[in-house]
């Protein structure tokens, strides 16, 4: 991806990825168009987000996620895709929402960059 990672970062992220659920670009596309029931959480800072987004995702970075995502209807079993930047950040937040018994949690391997090459709708905040 973009940036340039630590050994510690990037070992413990590869840690994360092989146990969650994954999806790419092709595989969100299809996700956002199959008619099942979908929630998009961006899980960058908020600058990040505020520069622009997901159309519709809900903000909730990955400082944040675990205290406030119960503040939202969202069921355990809902389909869920986390986006970063790149994937990295999302995989951490996807693991840490399965350890607290969502089931149907996925990372968006290439993120927000990926969502703006593929030219999906984006929205700025």
């Amino acid at each position: 991806m973009g940036k340039k990672h630590s050994r510690k970062f990037l070992a413990t992220v590869e840690r994360s990825r092989s146990i969650v659920q994954e999806c790419d670009i092709t595989q969100f596309s299809s996700m956002l168009n199959d008619g099942n029931g979908l929630i998009v959480i961006d899980v960058r800072e908020r600058h990040e987000y505020e520069a622009g987004c997901f159309e519709g995702a809900l903000h909730l970075s990955k400082g944040v996620i675990e205290r406030d995502i119960e503040k939202h209807p969202i069921a355990d079993d809902a389909r869920i895709v986390l986006y970063c930047g790149g994937g990295y950040r999302s995989a951490l937040a996807a693991e840490s929402l399965t350890r607290m018994g969502y089931t149907n949690v996925y990372s968006l391997w290439g993120g927000w960059r990926s969502l703006v090459t593929a030219g999906l709708a984006t929205q700025n905040q």
